[in-house]
């Protein structure tokens, strides 16, 4: 029976670069796939795009509102995958919906998206897919330390912030987002200071 997948991280790991690779490695196979994404990422229009500039069009995009299983609806013949970007801005209910896909009609789902966002709360799409998704796997990226990076920081004006809406598209109103490890974000994004809470610890 087909899956529900949620590959995670945080920035710059490598997500779109992997759907893309994958999608092509399928339609190279003579294999149909459909691509989808939420609308409210407007960062590439109607496509996903990597940093390094490679671009796929989407096939359907995703209003918050909107049943996926009624926008494939009469689309899904010899589909053998479908393939959501930037899953963490579905709704819990489209998460479920793609679930029951998976079971209804045997095709896997496979999801790429964000963890948490830059005050380390889950999105509502990354929540739902953590609790229902039959196989998760982490993408791996690095602090500018070289430890591993699992949170990301929101940086306006090149100075990190901690309030604002949550849904910023990255490189909108000097926004920029940078991928940091745990002791990093502590520092920089909270500004807490670690090395008085070891003393305070002794």
């Amino acid at each position: 029976m087909a899956k529900l997948i949620f590959k995670y991280s945080t920035m710059n790991s490598g997500k779109t670069i992997d759907l893309i690779r994958t999608v092509h490695n399928y339609e190279e196979n003579n294999c149909k796939v459909i691509v989808m994404k939420p609308k409210v990422d407007t960062k590439a229009g109607t496509n996903i795009q990597t940093r390094i500039g490679l671009e796929r069009k989407v096939d359907i995009l995703i209003d918050e509102n909107d049943s996926i299983i009624e926008l494939l609806k009469g689309k899904l013949e010899d589909v053998k995958c479908i393939f959501i970007d930037e899953s963490q801005f579905l709704k819990c209910g489209q998460v479920d919906e793609l679930f029951i896909i998976t079971k209804a009609l045997d095709i896997p789902v496979i999801c790429y998206g964000l963890r948490t966002d830059f005050k380390l709360d889950s999105f509502e799409g990354s929540k739902r897919l953590l609790e229902i998704a039959e196989t998760l796997e982490e993408f791996k990226t690095l602090c500018y330390c070289g430890d591993v990076a699992r949170y990301v920081g929101r940086k306006v004006n090149d100075k990190y912030v901690i309030e604002g809406n949550i849904i910023v598209i990255d490189g909108t109103n000097d926004v920029t987002y940078v991928p940091l490890c745990g002791k990093h974000y502590l520092e920089n994004v909270t500004k807490i200071d670690l090395n008085k809470v070891k003393e305070d610890l002794k």
